[in-house]
């Protein structure tokens, strides 16, 4: 099952293990159950700590492996063959239940073990998705912390029959003792918080109480990373907050125009940002969404930004790097079915539609490279763009046109989706020539029509454009003196990562002489005066 490259790997890594670990195996006569048991007895052949045998105890998911000490029933399960994006959660489950400690932060995992309660946790994934690691692996280390919390990792793929009948329409979905608990990326802080209600209240208070900032980034994307690694080289103190670190681009499965690197993934291009701006004096604020920008009434501090959970920051100086997110349709029945067949992310969503009939809307990159990935998994592809032609680079149009089961439909316009109550079977689209209506049946539909800025929020309190865009001058500056802005949510052309990047590093080091102009000192220790 493991090639020898991957061998010799885990068997280092499982020379971490500090006392044994027992992989409990329930299976059946089906390939993928050979396929598990061969992955496993390769796992137990490399360490004499691990060993495997087959549980005696029924379980819903066969096939199926628990991750556990020996004689304790496991509280880590995996129901599929856990590759793809979802081996290093496998070797992660391995090395902690195995007493290798955990890098997540001290005070997460305190929380976790001091959770009260029974959590049993499920997780449908696919194992193309690029977001699902995160969720699984978070909810694996739970598990390992706590005795009240269980989990188990389900493969989408190789339990069809249970996503048709729970109706899993996106990936990942988490179910908690049986009720939907959420859907999408999320991390160990983002969960406890949603279960430890008391949480969010508190971190509120910690972070009104910390000191004035010389320099606050709202937003942790590649322009807030940026910005932050610039303003904390400057000395001074920096502060970075986000609603989720990294941002759309932890929702990039391919990157091949970062110039220098030939070709990464968008979450392992957020780990590197996130880990370069820990190299600095930078405090990080994750999990926040601000909501409100004002001017400061506390001596020394220009502005102040507020938080939904009710915090409250100070600052000197601002840096607006918001970015943007998926434009939507906004048309009925989008809301009511999305995760129930409308969907954003094809590299995520697209294996739970194998066999099925989808449509993408949007004949730009992002929708011809949706529609060439979906047309090697579903039945049949329609793509749809509003324009007479599409717009995407010529040689995806001509990959595309190479394909047989796909349909293009230009100048439609897309005006309904449709469904039964449960989720989506079709889509309305009107002829934009002819003017006639006409309904596609399908079983997904893919939204792929661009970018909106995060920017509703700063309505009334600076200046925007018509389509929401923080207007900018050369220097990053804003309407409102000592706030800068840059990256995805601002009037700069052309979105894309190592523009949003150039553009955060050119705000701070605008923030920076904004700073120095304002006659602000800076002693040795990066205390600002």
């Amino acid at each position: 099952m493991l090639d020898s490259t991957m061998k010799s790997q885990l068997k280092a890594y499982l020379e971490n293990l500090r006392h044994p670990i027992e992989l409990q195996a329930t299976l059946d006569d089906s390939d993928v159950s050979r396929q598990m048991r061969e992955l496993l007895e390769d796992i137990a052949s490399l360490s004499d700590k691990v060993s495997l045998a087959d549980s005696s105890e029924p379980s819903d998911w066969v096939p199926s492996f628990g991750v556990t000490t020996p004689g304790q029933a496991p509280r880590i399960r995996f129901a599929g063959l856990p590759m793809g994006h979802e081996f290093t959660s496998l070797i992660l489950a391995l090395l902690q239940t195995g007493g290798h400690p955990p890098k997540a932060d001290e005070a997460l995992q305190k929380q976790a073990r001091e959770l009260q309660g029974n959590h049993q946790f499920e997780t449908f994934i696919s194992l193309s998705c690029q977001n699902c690691p995160d969720v699984v692996q978070a909810l694996n280390l739970m598990a390992v912390l706590n005795p009240g919390v269980s989990h188990v990792m389900i493969d989408g793929a190789a339990f069809q029959a249970e996503v048709e009948e729970r109706k899993i329409m996106a990936v990942p979905t988490v179910t908690l003792n049986g009720q939907e608990f959420g859907q999408g990326r999320m991390g160990l802080a983002e969960i406890l918080n949603k279960v430890d209600t008391g949480a969010a209240k508190k971190q509120a208070q910690a972070l009104s109480e910390r000191a004035i900032y010389d320099m606050l980034i709202v937003g942790g994307g590649p322009a807030g990373a940026a910005s932050a690694v610039y303003s904390a080289r400057k000395g001074i103190r920096t502060g970075i907050i986000s609603e989720r670190f990294g941002g759309q681009v932890a929702d990039t499965m391919g990157i091949e125009n970062f110039i220098s690197v030939k070709e990464t993934e968008g979450p392992k291009l957020v780990r590197a940002l996130e880990e370069h701006v820990k190299e600095y004096a930078v405090d990080v604020m994750d999990l926040q969404k601000v909501s409100k920008l004002a001017k400061s009434t506390v001596s020394n501090a220009n502005y102040e930004v507020q938080t939904e959970s009710g915090a409250t920051l100070r600052a000197k100086s601002i840096i607006l790097a918001t970015g943007a997110r998926w434009r939507e349709l906004n048309v009925p029945g989008e809301t009511e079915y999305r995760g129930k067949g409308v969907a954003y992310c094809p590299h995520c969503d697209g294996p739970l539609f194998k066999g099925k009939r989808v449509a993408v809307v949007g004949g730009g990159n992002s929708g011809v490279e949706a529609a060439i990935d979906l047309a090697g998994i579903v039945a049949h592809v329609t793509l749809i763009e509003f324009g007479a032609e599409l717009r995407a680079d010529a040689v995806l149009q001509k990959k595309l046109r190479s394909l047989a089961n796909v349909t293009i439909l230009t100048e439609a316009q897309t005006t309904e989706v449709l469904g039964n109550g449960e989720k989506v079977n079709g889509l309305v689209y009107k002829d934009r020539g002819t003017g006639e209506e006409k309904r596609v049946e399908l079983e997904g539909i893919f939204v792929q029509i661009g970018l909106l800025p995060n920017t509703e929020w700063l309505r009334g309190t600076i200046e925007l454009t018509q389509y929401g865009e923080i207007i900018v001058n050369d220097r990053g500056e804003t309407s409102l003196p000592g706030v800068f802005a840059a990256g995805d949510a601002t009037t700069v052309p052309y979105k894309q990562i190592i523009i949003a990047m150039g553009e955060g590093s050119k705000a701070a080091l605008g923030a920076f002489d904004y700073l120095i102009r304002s006659s602000v000192s800076v002693d040795e220790g990066g205390e600002a005066a």
